[in-house]
């Protein structure tokens, strides 16, 4: 016993042996109680997120895996490592190693939940997976940002004085500034355009004179192709400051109309007229008639006017409707004996 008593106590690089053994045993059996308490753990969470199919689910998963493991087989380390005398230098560098590796798993963590919040919120928004690819550039903004803090702030922790870089950092951000105003102007309309989201990838809009469907949102532009084929790029600032037409929700299309006839058709047959029309309107599916009304005298012409709605918004849909609407015009001003009217004159010679 008393042979025991003695190895035990005998010193090996500064501390007792039983001071050693003890910290192997934390470490060890620290390490083995989070190794099981996350096979636990990890097995309940993956069973839930196969289940429920829960994104949130999915990202704790995630989280324990790539993130708070590591931080607690990190922390059990250096708690057996406490109850060692390793000497000043060497304590301070475990310290400093510590709070760095501590900084940079809450960093990573901090991170992917800000890039899961953003990307569920826009998600959940729109349904829109080209328009979440689109926010790839963004997330990197802001994880740029979020390490750049944390590591001036872990810095500032090691006692480093960070106050003249941060100045320094300050005017140079100002004089950065100043020369890429049209470059951080874009950027912020990006930003504006990701959530308020007044188009998304995939919508018909028109800006001007010029129009076609949103193919990308990027950082400094977006990309659009015209019905002709080309692409059209325009600054993210130009279509923030632009009155933007998106077609693509537009739900109900309001369509008028014009027809003229000879003056030649005598009052009874112009008065069967409006019925004519809105019966007709109403024949085609998915139309709602609104009006039809003998609306004015023209030079050559008795000229109507007829307003209805389609229910949607896609063109190719709104022109075969009308495309039926008028063969049906015509079919039924050919059996009234009703003749179309177009530019004529008439010239009455005097003897």
């Amino acid at each position: 016993m008393e042979r025991i008593n003695e190895m035990l106590g005998a010193v090996w690089l500064g501390n007792p042996v039983k001071a050693w053994i003890a910290a192997v045993l934390i470490a060890v059996l620290g390490n083995l109680a989070l190794w099981l308490a996350k096979k636990i753990a990890v097995s309940r969470l993956a069973k839930l997120a196969s289940d429920s199919g829960n994104a949130v689910i999915g990202f704790m998963l995630k989280t324990v895996n790539k993130g708070l493991m590591p931080l607690l087989y990190i922390g059990v380390f250096f708690l057996a490592m406490s109850g060692l005398n390793i000497g000043a230098k060497a304590g301070k560098f475990l310290q400093t190693a510590w709070v760095a590796a501590a900084t940079v798993i809450i960093l990573g963590f901090v991170t992917s939940l800000v890039e899961f919040l953003i990307t569920g919120i826009i998600t959940k928004r729109s349904n829109d997976q080209a328009g979440v690819k689109s926010l790839k550039g963004l997330i990197v903004l802001i994880k740029v940002v979020i390490w750049g803090l944390g590591i001036v702030l872990l810095l500032d922790n090691l006692g480093y004085k960070v106050s003249a870089v941060l100045a320094g950092l300050g005017i140079g951000g100002i004089a950065v500034a100043l020369a890429a105003q049209a470059i951080l102007g874009d950027l912020f309309s990006y930003i504006s355009i990701t959530f308020d989201r007044p188009f998304e990838t995939g919508d018909f809009i028109i800006v001007g004179d010029l129009k076609g469907t949103v193919e990308n949102v990027g950082i400094k532009t977006t990309r659009i192709r015209s019905l002709d084929g080309e692409e059209l790029i325009f600054s993210n600032s130009d279509l923030t400051n632009s009155r933007i037409r998106n077609y693509k929700r537009m739900y109900n299309r309001r369509v008028v109309f014009g027809i003229g006839v000879t003056y030649d058709t005598g009052l009874e047959k112009l008065k069967k007229l409006p019925a004519v029309f809105r019966q007709i309107v109403e024949s085609v599916k998915d139309t709602k008639f609104d009006r039809a009304h003998f609306a004015s005298y023209g030079d050559f012409s008795q000229n109507f006017e007829i307003v209805y709605y389609v229910m949607g918004g896609d063109y190719n849909k709104y022109m075969d409707i009308q495309q039926e609407i008028n063969f049906k015009i015509r079919e039924e001003l050919e059996k009234l004996g009703v003749e179309f009217a177009f530019p004529t004159q008439t010239l009455y010679v005097k003897k």
